[in-house]
């Protein structure tokens, strides 16, 4: 039997505050003494709480965890394909979040060689850019040539208002002169000055820039995208 809120409210007053017994309260308010003291025992229902409903995917998990061992790079389209036969009845949406979540969790970091560099064996460049300088309404764009020797981490810098062809040849012809020598090779993190396509791991760089390395006798290397590993122990930041 289930109590209103009136009639719970006057059992608490006639038990708490006039100290009457069950046999009392129930006369009073024409409740079975049962009722009287369940509602003492628990004066708040228990809640019940409901086992979790399963999911479509639950049962499948074991089964998609062994095919992406098999195959790492499964396609949750390819997945579902397998579990269809199974019994799954889910969507793709839930399966592909799923597997988002697996490939993440087992996802093993990337493990790199750092490179070091002999004295004068390599020689990093790049432009850094800065605002535009003001000759009286004149206002022209600031970049900044650098280079740094790989080994030592000497550092050249020349501000230029110009990023073209002949500014980055005088820059280093001028970086060579200040570090006493051309080195082995130089490292260039795809600047357009210097490297004219890069498709994967081919690059191809500027004839006329080709040319020039050449006439110096140093190697032109180009960074592959999203490897700032490859620039080796010298990772040269321009702010």
């Amino acid at each position: 039997m289930s109590l209103d809120p009136k009639t719970m409210e006057a059992i608490y007053q006639l038990k708490h505050e006039q100290n009457l017994s069950a046999r009392q309260i129930a006369r009073t308010l024409h409740v079975s003494r049962r009722t009287i003291r369940k509602y003492l025992q628990y004066p708040s229902p228990p809640k019940t709480v409901s086992a979790p409903r399963a999911g479509k995917l639950d049962s499948f998990k074991p089964v998609i965890r062994e095919l992406l061992e098999q195959c790492p790079a499964a396609s949750s389209v390819v997945v579902e394909q397998r579990l269809k036969p199974l019994g799954y009845t889910g969507g793709n949406t839930i399966l592909k979040q799923y597997m988002a979540t697996l490939r993440k969790v087992h996802k093993p970091p990337r493990a790199f060689v750092r490179i070091q560099y002999t004295p004068g064996e390599c020689f990093q460049i790049d432009w850094g850019h800065f605002d535009a300088l003001d000759y009286q309404g004149d206002k022209r764009k600031l970049y900044a040539f650098c280079c740094v020797e790989c080994h030592s981490r000497r550092l050249y810098v020349e501000f230029t208002h110009s990023q073209c062809f002949e500014t980055f040849v005088r820059c280093h012809v001028n970086a060579f002169r200040f570090m006493n020598g051309v080195p082995r090779e130089c490292l260039y993190d795809n600047l357009a000055t210097a490297v004219s396509e890069h498709d994967g791991r081919i690059v191809q760089f500027n004839p006329r820039f080709l040319a020039f390395t050449r006439e110096l006798r140093f190697y032109p290397k180009a960074c592959n995208k999203a490897a700032g590993w490859e620039k080796g122990y010298a990772k040269l930041k321009i702010m």
